[in-house]
């Protein structure tokens, strides 16, 4: 080992040019996996440290439909706590032009907020009788400081724009922008009636030293069963921090990806240094020097080489994440709180010593077996050699260790699994058809035009890059082909099927004795085609099976329907469009025991079926629910669709309200929707096309988001494709000078490698293409449970850019070889 250091010592003096591609490839992919950990761990710092100020207090207490009542005040009071309330609603805002929208509705005590700030623009307070709006409600209305609106029945007065709300990321405005009121103004408005969708909140702010958590389990055990959902600072955004973990796990295996092309490149430069080095590495062997001497020898040079790769992507990854950090200040939660935190570097640093590793321990370990002799003629006559056992077997266990690392630090193990899998078997395609593109060469090499024959031989010859060219491309191709086509089905999806089968508006808290009247007044105005109506209450699942939700074990994607209320309805006949897959449904006259009707995907989720009790709250009051049937769900056509149907009876004489669906000409909107709203003040009215083009929106924002990620492993691609060139131009240059000697044409010499590459850049064009069309495929029905629809543009797109990328390539490298001079090239040979 230290004559083998030595020697390394020794070589690393006349300097490491040949392998510059092996730090390009490696800096970049540690620093797209360091960027994503680093902004990452910025956030969760950040959302720790802001906690109680994003939750609006040490403890959140989230009593529903219910206000707090007095005993839970007192309570809070006797342990020293200072508490805030806070309601939030749906509310049409209705400007004096009679111009109105959908706003979130907030209305907030004296004491808000008892951590940071709310600032007004212009400054002030938030008066009695006046409203803060959010800036796009003012802009798109036309509103000015001064201004009186109506909210409800009650009219107020513009106080200014909301500049900060401290709380904002804990109570998201998610039905439409923000307006904020003094809860003293709330009754005003005549929006809250029984069975209104009201959400009250309780918020505590605890004495010095008192621990949140120790306070919550006493606030749970004084009131048992209430139903409430109470939360403490490190729990103020779980919404940000499931995104944030899926996210960032999505962007590290992009990532990762990235770093994957790159150790094709790492696996080419590290060859194509070898080649240079054939002549030391055979007088080496020829004056005695074992395998091992000689694999150690080159191997510590790669290490270090690879170690100040990974050392320069760390650094540009904390760069980079604090860019990101600024470009995206204002749509990050809090702000990031960077610093180089230990564990995601580490976890960066691994990911590319591992990936180094099992991409150049093979042509090291070939190397270091052929025989001296043997070496000086590899370039032109490869010999058979394989690595020993023991760095094959070492080759294995590193590659095992890297998908070992990236299952086990994933949000989603499952996933990042089939990711490993499906990263396995399209570079396994790749070099598959690379190999069937060197076999047709090789089987029509003897085409009488030159040019022709010339290309196809430079495909097939001792040495060629074909494999290492189709692979890096076509992974770097296929990433960006998939993500096109998982955002154009999506895109198509909403802007031709949802669109289609949607409503015009959904109508929310219809009170009872108003239904009559108002299906009376929706169905007589123009333009009009449908009203569908439905009672609606709201419920909270407190047990299912008999096993309290908190200790309930279900799949993560149906965890949602445990958080917050849900909605809950009541028929005697099943609601139209009705797919029951088990049991049956009651029958119309049904009076007995409460019975349900069950999503099947949620019961799948949840481990429950026929015959099984889920507890649900409503208005303080558990109720067990029996499951009579199951049926399937179709979201997708938005129309009214319920996770629970219960049996008439005893849910019919709760106090509740009714949600309805317009569907007509969507012309007549504005007069439907002001109609509508204005004889009943207290409904509130959702455009459905307003929310579609909101989703497409930030569809279209994500899809940029992830197309740049995509973009960093065509990158890499672009990388191995560069270094190709360069190794390979050596070989180029050489051919050119003998072509030229014996004949040949600058002309035909082009042509050549031109026929060469647009193969190369056609070939792993169509086979990434076919690759993403796969990929987005399991994603569009697996994954989002959708119809997957090829898109024709995309594919051409990713053929024809993959031919224009190696073309150009080849182009430059061709130039480059043919300026140079015979003369010189043939007397040193």
């Amino acid at each position: 080992m230290a004559l083998a250091l030595r020697l390394a010592r020794r070589e690393m003096r006349g300097g490491l040019r040949a392998l510059r591609l092996v730090l390009a490839c490696l800096a970049l992919g540690v620093a797209a996996i360091a960027a994503v950990g680093t902004l990452r761990a910025g956030i969760e710092a950040g959302l720790r440290a802001e906690g109680a100020r994003l939750l609006g207090g040490d403890v959140e207490i989230r009593t529903g439909a219910r206000p707090p009542p007095e005993a839970l005040r007192a309570w809070i009071a006797a342990r020293g706590g200072a508490a805030s309330q806070a309601v939030t609603l749906r509310a049409m805002l209705v400007a004096p032009s009679a111009e109105r929208m959908l706003v979130e509705l907030k209305a907030v005590d004296g004491a808000y907020p008892l951590y940071g700030a709310l600032r007004l623009d212009p400054p002030g307070s938030l008066p009695r009788g006046a409203v803060a709006l959010d800036p796009l409600v003012a802009e798109r209305l036309g509103l000015a400081p001064g201004a009186v609106v109506r909210i409800g029945e009650a009219r107020l007065v513009v106080a200014g724009t909301v500049a900060e709300e401290p709380d904002k990321v804990a109570t998201p405005a998610l039905f439409g922008p923000r307006a904020l009121i003094g809860l003293a103004d709330l009754p005003a408005t005549g929006l809250v009636l029984p069975g209104s969708l009201v959400q009250h909140d309780l918020r505590v702010r605890l004495p010095p030293g008192a621990d949140p958590h120790g306070f919550a389990a006493a606030l749970r055990a004084a009131f048992p069963g209430e139903g409430w959902r109470v939360r403490t600072p490190e729990a103020a955004a779980p919404g940000v921090d499931r995104f944030l973990d899926r996210t960032a796990s999505f962007l590290t295996l992009a990532g990762l990806t990235a770093l994957l092309v790159g150790g094709i490149g790492v696996a080419t430069g590290v060859r194509a240094w070898l080649e240079a080095r054939a002549r030391s590495i055979a007088t080496l062997r020829c004056l005695g020097a074992a395998s091992r001497t000689i694999f150690a020898t080159y191997l510590a040079q790669v290490l270090a080489l690879a170690g100040l790769g990974i050392l320069i992507g760390l650094g540009a990854g904390f760069l980079l994440a604090w860019a990101a950090a600024q470009l995206l200040e204002g749509a990050l939660p809090v702000p990031p709180r960077l610093a180089p935190y230990p564990l995601p570097l580490t976890l960066a640093g691994l990911y590319g010593l591992l990936t180094a590793l099992a991409f150049t321990l093979w042509p090291l370990g070939r190397a270091a077996r052929i025989p001296g002799a043997a070496l000086f003629r590899d370039a032109v006559q490869p010999a058979a050699a394989r690595p020993a056992w023991p760095v094959l077997a070492a080759n294995a266990a590193v590659a095992a260790a890297l998908v070992a690392l990236v299952v086990g630090t994933a949000e989603e193990p499952r996933f990042a699994a089939w990711f490993c899998a499906g990263a396995a078997a399209a570079l396994l395609a790749f070099r598959l058809g690379a190999a069937a593109l060197m076999a047709l060469a090789r089987a029509l090499s003897g085409r009488r035009r030159p040019a022709l024959r010339l290309g196809l031989a430079n495909l097939h010859r001792p040495g060629a890059p074909t494999p290492a060219l189709v692979v890096a491309l076509g992974a770097g191709l296929a990433t960006l082909a998939a993500i096109a086509q998982i955002e154009g089905n999506l895109r198509r999806h909403l802007a031709e099927e949802m669109a289609a089968e949607a409503p015009n508006f959904f109508f929310i808290d219809i009170q009872s004795e108003q239904a009559a009247r108002f299906d009376a007044l929706a169905a007589a105005l123009p333009g009009v085609e449908e009203v569908r109506r439905v009672p609606s209450l709201r419920a909270r699942v407190v047990a299912i099976a008999g096993v309290p939700v908190e200790r309930a074990q279900v799949a993560p994607e149906t965890r949602w329907a445990l958080t917050g209320d849900r909605g809950l309805t009541y028929a005697a006949r099943p609601p139209a469009g009705t797919r029951i897959v088990a049991g049956q449904w009651w029958p119309e006259d049904y009076r007995g025991p409460p019975l349900l009707s069950f999503d099947a995907a949620i019961a799948e989720g949840w481990g429950v079926g026929l015959g099984d009790v889920i507890t649900v709250n409503v208005l303080g009051r558990d109720i067990d629910l029996t499951i009579a049937n199951l049926r399937r769900v179709e979201w997708r056509g938005l129309g009214i669709n319920f996770v629970m149907v219960a049996s008439p009876g005893l849910l019919e004489a709760a106090p509740h309200t009714h949600i309805a669906t317009v569907r007509g000409d969507p012309a007549q909107d504005a007069a439907v929707l002001r109609a509508v709203t204005d004889a009943f003040p207290n409904v509130s009215g959702v455009r459905v096309r307003d929310a579609l083009e909101g989703v497409a929106a930030l569809l279209g924002r994500i899809g940029t988001a992830l197309s740049a990620t995509g973009g960093v492993t065509l990158l890499a691609g672009a990388l191995v494709l560069a270094g190709a060139v360069a190794a390979g131009q050596r070989q180029r240059v050489r051919d050119a000078v003998i072509l030229k000697t014996v004949g040949a044409t600058s002309g035909q010499i082009r042509a050549a490698w031109l026929v060469e590459f647009a193969l190369i850049g056609l070939v792993a064009g169509t086979l990434a293409a076919l690759a993403g069309s796969a990929a987005a495929w399991a994603v569009v029905r697996f994954v989002m449970r959708a119809e997957w629809v090829p898109l024709p543009g995309t594919l051409l797109a990713t053929i024809l850019g993959c031919a224009a990328l190696t073309l150009a390539s080849g182009l430059a490298g061709t130039a480059l070889a043919l300026r140079a001079r015979a003369g010189p090239l043939l007397r040193n040979e």
